[in-house]
């Protein structure tokens, strides 16, 4: 995969985190219920969305969500016209931040929750991606 199409598959893959956590934020301060009714035990979303954790310092997690979408797509982007060595460690830093946190809070769902939200599901899925993508951008092209 060559340098461009990565940065394009980080940059949609942002994109995408972006609505995804835009839509759980805007449901957190609407006080709107999410549309998950999936089944097949998909269908917790407003469990979690309710729950003592889907907040951290009062703030919807929705929101940190997107920022951290929203950074990686700033570095992306930046990446796209410039090609720099911080740049790469920045990308790499942040995504392997994400999936960190995403780890996270999937274990509070599983575990402490007990209900699985499919947007939070996404969302972790998304952030793996772009930290498999970042890895391999750093590692194959990194001055």
């Amino acid at each position: 995969m060559n340098r461009s199409l990565l940065i394009v598959l980080i940059l949609i893959l942002s994109f995408l985190g972006i609505a995804d956590s835009w839509y759980l934020y805007q449901s957190a301060i609407t006080d709107t219920a999410l549309a998950c009714d999936l089944g097949s035990g998909f269908d917790g979303c407003n469990i979690v969305a309710q729950s003592a954790y889907s907040r951290l310092f009062d703030i919807p997690l929705g929101l940190y969500g997107v920022g951290f979408f929203a950074l990686t797509f700033i570095i992306a982007a930046s990446l796209s016209v410039m090609s720099s060595r911080r740049l790469y460690q920045a990308l790499l830093g942040v995504s392997a931040f994400g999936v960190l946190a995403s780890a996270v809070f999937m274990f509070i769902q599983f575990v402490l929750i007990k209900a699985l939200c499919i947007y939070c599901i996404l969302s972790a899925g998304i952030a793996v991606l772009l930290f498999v993508l970042s890895l391999a951008l750093f590692k194959r092209f990194q001055p």
